[in-house]
C-alpha cells in the first residue's frame, strides 16, 4: 500500500464481550496497522488482560467529565503519527481479513478523497426493520461524493461514520480535525467541511464491518434528538441539506419492503419508531427553545450539557 502507515483508533467505554474478538480480527488484517490506539474512557470498566491481546495495541484513559465525541478522538489523533487514521467504535467487528486495505484504497489511489467509510452488515441479533435500514444506509455499490453531488444526494453528499473509516492525515490537519465539541456527528460535521473545501468521501462498500443495534423507540427520540442538536449547533454545514426529506423516503421505502415481504405486524412498530425519530430530531433541532431541564429530559448524553 505504498508504505503508508495506518493507526487504528478506538474510543471505549465500558467495552463488552466481543472487544478482544475486535483486536484478534485487527491483528489478522491483510493490511495491518501499524498501532491501534486505545482512549478509554474511566480505567475502573477497563480489564487489565486486554492490555495484553495486542503488541500493536496502546491504552490511554481519560474521565467520563473529558469524554466528548469530537474532543476525544481529536486527542487520540494527536497520538497518531500514520499517515491514515482508522476510526472505529468498540462494538464493531471486521467482517474480513480485508477490511482496511479495501477501506484506505481510495485515499491512495485519489490525492484528493479525503475520508473513507465502511459498509456496515447487520449483526446477527439485528431485527428485521433495522437490517432494511442497514441495507438502506450502506448498499453494495460503492460511491465517491463531492461536491458537484448535493444538488443529487442532498445531506447523504456528507455522509461518514466513525464506526468504521478512514482518513487521509494529510487533509485532516489541514482542516483542524473533528470539532472540539460535538454532542454527536462529528464524523457528519467533518465530511460537511471535507465537501466544501472540495474533497470527495469514498463509500467502500467491499470494506465491511458487523455492526447494528436494536434500539427502542425511546432510544431513537434520544439519539436523534441529540442528532437534531448537532445539526442546530453547525448550520453553516447542514442549513443548505436538510435531514428530512431523506428520513422520509427511508419511512417510505421500510414501509413498501414490509408490505412486499407480508410482515405487516410490523408497520406499527415502524410508525412508532419513525415518529419517535422525527420528535426526537424536531424538538433538538429547537433545542435553543427549551427549559435546560427538558433538554436533559431528552439527551442521550446529559454530560455534554453540564459542560456547555
Amino acid at each position: 500500500m505504498e508504505n503508508k502507515s495506518v493507526d487504528v483508533i478506538i474510543p471505549t467505554y465500558h467495552p463488552g464481550a466481543s472487544f478482544p474478538e475486535l483486536i484478534q480480527r485487527l491483528e489478522g488484517q491483510e493490511v495491518k496497522p501499524d498501532r491501534i490506539l486505545v482512549v478509554n474512557t474511566e480505567k475502573e470498566f477497563w480489564n487489565p488482560k486486554w492490555e495484553n491481546l495486542s503488541s500493536l495495541m496502546e491504552v490511554h484513559h481519560i474521565a467520563k467529565k473529558d469524554f466528548d465525541h469530537g474532543g476525544t478522538r481529536c486527542f487520540a489523533a494527536g497520538l497518531s503519527r500514520a499517515d491514515i487514521l482508522v476510526f472505529m467504535t468498540q462494538d464493531a467487528l471486521p467482517a474480513d481479513e480485508h477490511l482496511i486495505g479495501r477501506l484506505i484504497k481510495p485515499l491512495i489511489e485519489n490525492s484528493t478523497t479525503g475520508a473513507a467509510y465502511a459498509r456496515q452488515l447487520p449483526a446477527k441479533d439485528c431485527n428485521f426493520i433495522e437490517k432494511y435500514t442497514r441495507s438502506f444506509n450502506y448498499p453494495e455499490e460503492s460511491s465517491v461524493k463531492c461536491r458537484k453531488d448535493i444538488e443529487k444526494y442532498g445531506i447523504k453528499t456528507y455522509f461518514c461514520s466513525n464506526v468504521c473509516a478512514a482518513y487521509d492525515r494529510r487533509i485532516y490537519e489541514k482542516l483542524g480535525g473533528f470539532v472540539r465539541r460535538a454532542i454527536f456527528n462529528e464524523d457528519m460535521i467533518y465530511a460537511g467541511n471535507l465537501v466544501k473545501a472540495g474533497y470527495g468521501i469514498a463509500y467502500t462498500a467491499d470494506a465491511e464491518v458487523y455492526h447494528s443495534h436494536n434500539y427502542t423507540a425511546i432510544e431513537q427520540f434520544h439519539r436523534n434528538f441529540d442528532l437534531g442538536v448537532s445539526q442546530a449547533e453547525h448550520p453553516e454545514i447542514f442549513d443548505e441539506v436538510p435531514s428530512e426529506g431523506e428520513g422520509l423516503r427511508l419511512v417510505k421505502k421500510t414501509f413498501v419492503y414490509l408490505v412486499k415481504q407480508g410482515r405487516f405486524w410490523l408497520v406499527p412498530k415502524l410508525i412508532v419508531q419513525s415518529g419517535a425519530k422525527y420528535a426526537g430530531y424536531f424538538m433538538g433541532k429547537r433545542y435553543k427553545k427549551l427549559p435546560e431541564k427538558l433538554i436533559r429530559i431528552c439527551t442521550m448524553n446529559p454530560s455534554y450539557w453540564e459542560k456547555k
